[in-house]
């Protein structure tokens, strides 16, 4: 630690190391008070920067020394939890508003060609965003073993990419809820191609106000907006709109540790209203529900590499927004990034893969359908008598 007077001070040894310079000589007992909000409210302030192996190793260091020291009270952070997420549907569209949207120039530079602002599924560390992202749908798509001419709601569809590439790629019907009225015009503005027009249907609609029954549902990166005290509504609604024998899935970022509030800071600049459940969290909302968990899968670090790609791209274009939106933005914006990626490294964060149905015979009983390319055999969901498939 460089401190404001130049004064170096060394802690610890070994790897990771990191250089941490502080401008300001009241800038670590602010961080100290409240280390959760301050510490991102002193680096937007210009109060402290990273030295030597950036903001990346610095957040590591940080995380791994002192983090498993801020979890206070653990049935007071379950009440915090509950009351920070009070979302009813005025709320959760102003909470949409806030962060998406944000100017598309902003997410463009950071996304993929696609626009998914959501984990990628890396099959290998060295795969590009774009292929990324790419192998996601198909992997989604797999999970909810579609067949053509199928009926599928999507909920919280973003910019629209996944719903386009389930009606390309998989011959389905697709309608596709969100509340951000950004996100509405980029994904109708799609629609206008050939190939999708009257497959794919996007509405500007909170999910609570839906009506209607599909063979398919799914909800990626949206469930993290719900709102803890919404689960037993969320799950409802979709068993309401799910057929018989139809299969869902959700796809969200979880918590490896009890449940807690969402971090101060990210929930003051990033995501208002947010909440990042546990399992604990989902599975009763899922019981009384009645719906059977036919599948969970723990994607771990995926998430750490979709950010770390998304940093990449904005800093390549990082002084263009210095000049557009201030420093002050760009600083909020790279932190956001960073801290949420040591979250999935050294943190307690995952991403959770929760496959649904009302019916216990409605998904294959293996995992080997979702590498069909293999040659494993596979166990359709109308075809258990003992009649495989390959």
């Amino acid at each position: 630690m460089v401190d404001h007077a130049g004064r170096e001070h060394c802690f610890g040894q070994g790897e990771p190391s990191a250089v941490w310079r502080l401008h300001k000589a009241s800038t670590l007992n602010a961080i100290l008070r409240n280390p959760l909000l301050n510490l991102g409210e002193t680096y937007l302030a210009g109060e402290w920067d990273a030295g030597e192996g950036g903001l990346h190793t610095l957040l590591t260091v940080l995380r791994i020394n002192f983090e498993a020291n801020l979890d206070g009270n653990r049935w007071l952070n379950a009440a915090k939890a509950l009351l920070g997420s009070w979302n009813g549907v005025a709320a959760s569209q102003r909470n949409a508003s806030r962060h998406y949207d944000l100017d598309e120039p902003l997410f463009r530079a950071c996304l993929d060609a696609d626009m998914h602002y959501s984990c990628a599924y890396f099959q290998d560390g060295q795969d590009s965003l774009e292929k990324a992202q790419a192998a996601k749908c198909q992997h989604i798509a797999a999970k909810l073993h579609l067949t053509p001419g199928q009926r599928v709601l999507d909920i919280g569809c973003g910019w629209g990419g996944l719903a386009t590439y389930l009606a390309e790629r998989q011959n389905v019907a697709v309608t596709g809820l969100t509340l951000s009225a950004e996100q509405l015009r980029v994904a109708k503005a799609r629609v206008r191609a050939p190939a999708l027009q009257g497959r794919v249907d996007f509405r500007l609609q909170d999910y609570r106000e839906h009506e209607g029954t599909y063979d398919r549902v799914v909800s990626v990166g949206m469930f993290e907006h719900v709102g803890k005290r919404n689960y037993r509504a969320f799950f409802g609604k979709l068993a309401d709109c799910l057929a018989p024998d139809g299969v869902a899935l959700l796809h969200t970022i979880a918590s490896k540790a009890p449940p807690t509030p969402v971090n101060p800071w990210i929930r003051r600049y990033i995501f208002p209203g947010g909440y990042i459940p546990s399992l604990s969290d989902i599975a009763p909302a899922v019981e009384r529900a009645h719906l059977v968990s036919t599948d969970i899968e723990v994607l771990r670090r995926h998430y750490a590499l979709t950010l770390k790609a998304w940093n990449r791209r904005f800093q390549r274009v990082r002084s263009e927004f210095a000049a557009s939106k201030g420093e002050d933005f760009c600083r909020m914006w790279e932190f956001y990034l960073v801290a949420s990626q040591t979250a999935f490294e050294v943190g307690d964060l995952v991403v959770l893969q929760w496959q649904l149905a009302k019916r216990n015979a409605a998904a294959p009983i293996t995992r080997d359908y979702l590498y069909a390319d293999s040659g494993a055999t596979v166990f359709p969901n109308n075809n258990l008598n003992g009649r495989n498939q390959t």
